[in-house]
Parts: C-alpha cells; sequence; structure tokens
C-alpha cells in the first residue's frame, strides 16, 4: 500500500500538478505516457539502487 501511495504522489506532483487538460481523454494520454514512457523505463527508483527499470532490468538478464 504505500508503494501505491508513493507512486500516486509522484504521478501528481511530477506531471497532474502541472497542466490542465481539456479533455479526460487528453489526460488519459498524458497519463498512460507518463507511466509507460518515462516512469516505468527511464524514471530512476530508490528501491533497486536509482537505476532506471530497463537498465535494471538489462542488468538483471545479463547476470541471471
Amino acid at each position: 500500500m504505500r508503494l501505491l501511495k508513493s507512486f500516486f504522489g509522484t504521478l501528481k506532483k511530477e506531471l497532474i500538478h502541472h497542466r490542465c487538460y481539456k479533455t479526460r481523454q487528453e489526460a488519459r494520454k498524458y497519463i498512460f505516457e507518463f507511466i509507460e514512457v518515462f516512469y516505468n523505463r527511464q524514471r530512476r527508483h530508490l528501491t533497486i539502487g536509482y537505476k532506471a527499470p530497463a537498465k535494471y532490468e538489462e542488468e538483471y538478464s545479463k547476470a541471471a
């Protein structure tokens, strides 16, 4: 539960509070892009040693 609170706090702080959306569809598009393109692939995460998830997975795959 704590991770979800942290995620949604990050989403609000880094994306939602920085722009106004004209439609729900526009908001969905930007939120999807934030999660799938930035948060899950590029943003560095404390729990995996301040590495981007894509980089962490790459290193993990090579080690296995």
